[in-house]
């Protein structure tokens, strides 16, 4: 866990895959940095390493991740992307272990003691209880829990499977931001996962695929903030 990372609950990640580039992530990004100071509340955006450089310079308050990265050192490696390039380019963190891209055990514990070194958060996947589990015995700084049968399917998980994640993490290291998420599609989705004591909630296709992304990331962003002060108040 990269110590010195400092982000506020409840935050907002959403991770465009290969959906959108170049001017147009940009533009979104920069819609959502408005989005995060209207309604402040942090927001990670991991997007393609081609973007990053591009990004960064253009926010202010979005946290601008890396969909990958590799742990080898600085040297040989064609074709993998090395940690300090990604902070160099204004990363500040990485996410690991997606269901589309999927890393050994060993591999991820890698890879997060690079991030640790370097400097870059990590908010690493997770699909079972049982990797909920081992993921966790990693120390990642985020821990994202959403089983592959529901990504982009628009069913969220249900509350059983959500508290149990909430339950295991805090177990195990409860410096790691529990972020149980997958079939996120309204605000309403977002509400109930907050109320349920995530620390974030998130979204992928839905947003990505949005006739107006924007539009439906504030509907799911107010819906975080509005739970989160209800749970809180």
């Amino acid at each position: 866990m990269y110590k010195d990372y400092k982000i506020t609950e409840p935050f907002f990640e959403f991770g465009p895959k290969c959906y959108m580039y170049g001017d147009r992530l940009v533009e979104i990004a920069k819609g959502f940095d408005r989005l995060s100071e209207k309604y402040g509340i942090d927001v990670i955006l991991d997007i393609p390493d081609t973007e990053i450089r591009n990004v960064a310079s253009q926010v202010k308050r979005v946290h601008v991740y890396s969909q990958h990265m590799d742990s080898l050192p600085v040297g040989r490696g064609m074709g993998r992307t090395l940690p300090e390039a990604l902070k160099d380019a204004g990363a500040v963190g990485c996410m690991l272990n997606h269901a589309e891209h999927k890393l050994t055990l060993s591999e991820l514990e890698k890879a997060i003691r690079r991030a640790d070194e370097v400097g870059l958060a990590t908010i690493v996947c997770a699909d079972s209880i049982e990797e909920v589990k081992a993921v966790a015995s990693l120390a990642p700084n985020i821990l994202v829990a959403e089983p592959t049968e529901l990504i982009g399917t628009g069913r969220p998980a249900d509350r059983e499977y959500v508290d149990e994640v909430i339950k295991v993490i805090r177990e195990i290291n409860p410096d790691i931001l529990p972020f149980p998420s997958a079939g996120i599609s309204c605000g309403d989705d977002c509400y109930n996962i907050i109320k349920a004591g995530s620390s974030a909630s998130g979204c992928s296709s839905a947003i990505a695929k949005a006739a107006d992304p924007l539009a439906l990331a504030e509907e799911m962003i107010s819906a975080v903030r509005r739970a989160w002060d209800e749970l809180h108040a």
